[in-house]
């Protein structure tokens, strides 16, 4: 009986355990449920708003967010800087040299003048030194006695010039008074006082410029020898002094510029040779208009207008007004009317037939580029720069010209050959051939 109480009890403890642990797997079940309905709400329900992450857009390339015009704008205007800072440089060292650039552009000139006479020797059988040699001794003996007789004319006419020229002067002073522009004879006597004041004022710049005159001719007679050396070369050596120049030349512009150098001395000949035949013709025709209008120093004045023909277009005009001014002062103004058209008939004759028949479409250049390149070659270097700008123009526009046919022939060798339907497209057609001929019926 002792044993009966300590077996309930364990039976209690027993019974407590299990309730216990239903009670644990209860809770725990209830949690699950609770668990799986509250993601089942929040599943329903709409999400909660949450604050977007701030991301940040990258930036554009500057290049990008300029305007197109003003990026095409100052690409062109960096490379034209660049350019014109080489065109100052290159200036700047023509002018510091100018003396020597102008005689070997004279040299040129001259070359091309003279080229065409030393190979007719040589094809007469005549030697390469002996033919040069001549020809140099000829054409500086023939530009000498030239010089000489300018000179010789004017120093022979000289006084007899002074006295028409004052003859003149007086005959001009009374076609004032009597003229319609009501000028009194105190008017002219002061303009006359006023010059002759102005030159006794300024006696020491005349002076001076008489003195600078001196340096002018000492660096004349300078470049009048370096012509005459380099143009001996020149003639002698031409070719060799070309191909040695072509060396400097980088290896890939250099057949463009093998291919230039021929056209563009052909171009300076036909240009050198007419302007000398055309200069020729306007000389004699208005020398002999001049000289049969008895205007003094009428042989001087046509070598002048022949020297200042190679002016083109401002030579014509300084050389016109040059003898009509002369005919003005010495022979009356209707002499110096005549003259003017003289002058004026022959020029227009050379404008229109003899340049357009002579020179022809090798040197053919626009007016205002003759216009425009004669003032920049005489604001530049003066007289000789007037001289050389126009010819300089002439076979820049043959080298530029040949240069852009040359790349193009270049870039459509070394480009892919047309294929598919473009190939069928580029293909030559050769037309369909003639059914052949019926038999003649006999």
């Amino acid at each position: 009986m002792s044993r009966v109480p300590g077996w309930f009890g364990r039976i209690g403890a027993g019974l407590t355990e299990v309730g216990e642990r239903l009670d644990a797997r209860r809770a725990a079940a209830e949690e699950e449920d609770g668990a799986e309905k509250d993601e089942a709400d929040s599943a329903d329900a709409p999400p909660l708003p949450q604050a977007a992450p701030v991301v940040h857009a990258p930036r554009p390339d500057p290049a990008a967010a300029v305007p197109w015009g003003v990026r095409v704008a100052a690409e062109a205007g960096w490379r034209l800087l660049v350019l014109a800072g080489t065109l100052w440089v290159l200036m700047r060292v023509i002018s510091a040299v100018q003396l020597v650039v102008l005689a070997f552009v004279a040299a040129l000139l001259i070359t091309a003048l003279l080229q065409p006479t030393v190979a007719r020797l040589r094809r007469h059988g005549v030697p390469h030194g002996l033919a040069t040699a001549m020809t140099a001794v000829l054409g500086f003996v023939v530009l000498g006695l030239v010089g000489w007789f300018v000179v010789w004319q004017v120093m022979e006419n000289i006084d007899n010039l002074s006295s028409q020229i004052q003859d003149g002067i007086d005959e001009l002073q009374r076609w004032l008074l009597d003229s319609p522009f009501h000028v009194t004879e105190d008017q002219i006597k002061d303009i006359a006082k006023s010059l002759r004041e102005a030159v006794g004022a300024n006696t020491d710049e005349i002076t001076s410029a008489g003195l600078e005159g001196v340096t002018v001719i000492v660096e004349a007679l300078a470049g009048i020898l370096l012509t005459m050396f380099s143009t001996l070369f020149l003639l002698y050596d031409g070719k060799r002094i070309w191909e040695w120049s072509l060396k400097l030349v980088p290896a890939a512009a250099r057949p463009g510029v093998a291919g230039a150098g021929p056209r563009a001395w052909r171009t300076l000949t036909a240009y050198i040779r007419g302007t000398v035949v055309v200069a020729l013709i306007d000389a004699i025709f208005i020398g002999l208009g001049i000289f049969f209008l008895d205007v003094p120093m009428a042989v001087p004045l046509a070598v002048f207008i022949f020297l200042f023909a190679f002016i083109p277009l401002v030579g014509a005009v300084v050389s016109g007004a040059l003898a009509v001014v002369v005919a003005l002062v010495t022979q009356g103004v209707f002499t110096a009317l005549m003259t003017l058209l003289v002058v004026l008939a022959v020029q227009q004759i050379e404008g229109h037939i003899l340049q357009p028949f002579i020179l022809g479409r090798a040197v053919r250049v626009h007016p205002l580029a003759v216009v425009l390149s004669v003032a920049a070659g005489g604001v530049v270097a003066g007289i000789g720069g007037a001289v050389v700008a126009v010819p300089l123009v002439a076979v820049t526009n043959t080298v530029v010209g040949y240069l852009r046919s040359h790349s193009r022939e270049v870039a459509l060798r070394h480009s892919p050959a047309p294929h598919g339907a473009t190939a069928t497209s580029a293909a030559p057609v050769t037309p369909p051939a003639d059914p052949p001929a019926p038999p003649p019926v006999a």
